[in-house]
C-alpha cells in the first residue's frame, strides 16, 4: 500500500503562509523538483504498516508461492506503468493538483463529495494501522491479541491501547505536514532495512535449501492455516490485479497529480518502481515469510504484526511495527483532516484533523478492518479511481492535451451532475456484483474506470446539446 505521507500532501493547505504550494495555479518552472526527491519518497512511502498485513493475507487466502512471486512481479509492473503513462504525463503538462482540476471540470460542490469519500476511506485505512500498531504496543503489557475471527474489541486492555495509540497519532497529525513528513522521512529508510531483515531471518527460520522444500513448506502452511482445506481464494490474476490496483486511487485515480506536478520530467514516473518493488514486492513477501515461519515454529496462524515481528527480530521488530503503523496512520489522518476541512472551511485544520483522528481511532477498535485489508484497499481503489477517468478523458478528448485550454476553461456551476452520475453509476453496479455475487473489487476497478470516462463524455455531449 502507501503511507500517504506525500502522495497528496504537496497540494495541502499549509499553516505557514510563506510557503507557496501552488494549490490553485500551475506549478512554475522554478519550483520543479529533480528525480532524487521522487525515488526516495516512493521507496519509503510504500514500505509502511499495511505491508505487515497484506503479505500474510496472501498466505491465508491460499495463494501459491509461484503466484506470489510471479503475480506480484507483473502486477507491480502494471502499477508503475500506470503512474508513468497515465498520471505523470498529465501532471507534468497541466501542473495542477487533482482537486483543482476536478473543480474546473465538476465544480466545487462535487469536489466536496469527493473529499467526503476520500476522508472517510482515509480514516478507515488509518484505523487498520492503529490496530496493527496496537498489536506491538500491547506486547509488553501481555495484552490478549485479537484473532482473525474477532470483529469487535476482544479485551478492555486492547481498547485502552488502541485509544492511546490513536489519540497520540491524531495529536501529532495536528502539528501539521512538516512534522508529519519529518517523522516519515527519518523513519522510512530504517523501516526498509528492518523489513528486509525480517524477511531474511524468517527465511532462515524456515530452514529450507531448495525451491521444492520452500514450496512444500508454503503449501503446508496454507493447509494448516485453513485447517486442512488448502483452498486458494486468490489465483494468479487476483494477485496481479490486486497489486496493480491497490493504489489505483493514486495512479489511475490521479491523486498523484499533486506529486508529479512538481516533477521536471514525466519520466520521473518510473520512480514509483522503487516503492512497488521495495515495498509491494520485497516487504509483502518478507511479511508472508514471517507468518510461514510463525506457523512452523509455534503452530499459530494469526497474522498479528507485533508478535510476528518480535519473533524474528525482537525489539527492533516491535519498534518497526509501531513506527510503520505510525508512518501510515499519522499522515493519513492528516490528509483526512484536510479533506474534511475542505468540505467545512469554517472549522480549523486542527479541529478537522482531531475529528479525523477520532473516527480513525474508533475504526481501529475493530480488528476485522485490519484482517480484511485486501478487500478494503480493493474497495478504496474501486470507489476513488474512476474520478481519474474524468480527468484523463477531459484532458485527452476535451482539452486535447492543451494545458492552456485546460487552465482557461472551467465549469460555471458548483455541481456538475454529468460527472456525479458518470462516477456513481458504475460504482453502484460494481457494488451489486461485490455484495451480491462475491466478485473481488480489484477486478471491477478498470471496468468502473472505463465506464466512468465513457459516461462522462456521453453526458457532457448531451448537456452541451441541451
Amino acid at each position: 500500500m502507501y503511507s500517504a505521507d506525500s502522495s497528496n500532501a504537496v497540494d495541502a493547505s499549509n499553516d505557514d503562509s510563506s510557503v507557496n504550494e501552488y494549490e490553485r495555479q500551475p506549478v512554475p518552472k522554478k519550483a520543479h523538483k529533480g528525480a532524487g526527491k521522487f525515488w526516495g519518497m516512493y521507496a519509503g512511502e510504500h514500505a509502511a504498516g499495511t505491508e505487515f498485513m497484506i503479505g500474510p493475507l496472501f498466505l491465508l487466502n491460499g495463494v501459491t508461492l509461484q503466484n506470489v512471486f510471479l503475480g506480484l512481479l507483473l502486477g507491480n509492473l502494471l502499477a508503475v506503468l500506470s503512474w508513468r503513462y497515465v498520471c505523470a504525463p498529465i501532471a507534468t503538462k497541466a501542473r495542477l493538483t487533482l482537486y483543482f482540476q476536478l473543480e474546473k471540470i465538476a465544480g466545487g460542490g462535487l469536489v466536496k463529495v469527493y473529499n467526503l469519500a476520500n476522508g472517510v476511506l482515509f480514516c478507515f485505512l488509518a484505523g487498520a494501522m492503529i490496530t496493527v500498531s496496537a498489536t506491538a504496543v500491547g506486547i509488553p503489557f501481555n495484552m490478549e491479541m485479537p484473532a482473525m475471527a474477532d470483529v469487535y474489541p476482544n479485551s478492555a486492555l486492547f481498547v485502552v491501547v488502541a485509544l492511546g495509540v490513536g489519540g497520540l497519532i491524531a495529536l501529532v497529525a495536528t502539528l501539521g505536514y512538516d512534522m508529519v513528513a519529518k517523522f516519515a522521512n527519518i523513519a522510512s529508510p530504517w523501516m526498509v532495512l528492518v523489513f528486509v531483515a525480517c524477511g531474511l531471518v524468517a527465511f532462515k527460520q524456515l530452514d529450507v535449501s531448495s525451491w521444492e522444500e520452500l514450496n512444500g513448506l508454503w503449501s503446508g502452511s496454507i493447509a494448516f492455516a485453513q485447517e486442512g482445506r488448502a483452498e486458494s481464494t486468490m489465483g494468479f490474476w487476483s494477485v496481479v490485479f490486486f497489486s496493480w490496483l491497490c493504489n489505483a486511487a493514486m495512479h489511475m485515480g490521479m491523486a498523484d497529480l499533486s506529486v508529479f506536478r512538481f516533477a521536471k520530467k514525466q519520466s520521473y514516473g518510473w520512480a514509483t518502481s522503487a516503492g512497488m518493488y521495495v515495498g509491494h514486492y520485497v516487504a509483502w513477501i518478507a511479511a508472508a515469510f514471517m507468518l510461514a515461519a510463525q506457523i512452523k515454529l509455534t503452530q499459530n496462524a494469526e497474522p498479528l504484526a507485533g508478535p510476528m515481528a518480535e519473533r524474528v527480530t525482537g525489539l527492533a521488530g516491535i519498534i518497526c511495527v509501531i513506527v510503520a503503523g505510525w508512518t501510515t496512520a499519522n499522515p493519513t489522518i492528516y490528509r483526512a483532516g484536510l479533506a474534511f476541512q475542505a468540505m467545512l472551511p469554517f472549522i480549523s485544520r486542527r479541529a478537522a484533523t482531531l475529528a479525523a483522528g477520532g473516527l480513525a481511532t474508533l475504526a481501529g477498535l475493530f480488528p476485522a478492518l485490519a484482517f480484511k485489508l485486501l478487500d478494503f484497499v480493493g474497495l478504496y481503489g474501486m470507489i476513488l479511481a474512476p474520478i481519474g477517468a474524468i480527468i484523463f478523458f477531459n484532458w485527452h478528448f476535451r482539452s486535447k492535451g492543451d494545458a492552456v485550454e485546460l487552465h482557461e476553461r472551467a465549469f460555471k456551476g458548483s455541481f456538475n451532475f454529468a460527472v456525479l452520475f458518470a462516477w456513481l453509476l458504475p460504482i453502484a453496479i460494481a457494488l451489486y456484483y461485490i455484495l451480491g455475487k462475491g466478485v473481488s473489487p480489484w477486478f471491477l476497478t478498470i471496468p468502473c474506470w472505463l465506464a466512468c470516462g465513457g459516461l462522462y463524455m456521453l453526458f457532457s455531449m448531451k448537456s452541451r446539446r441541451a
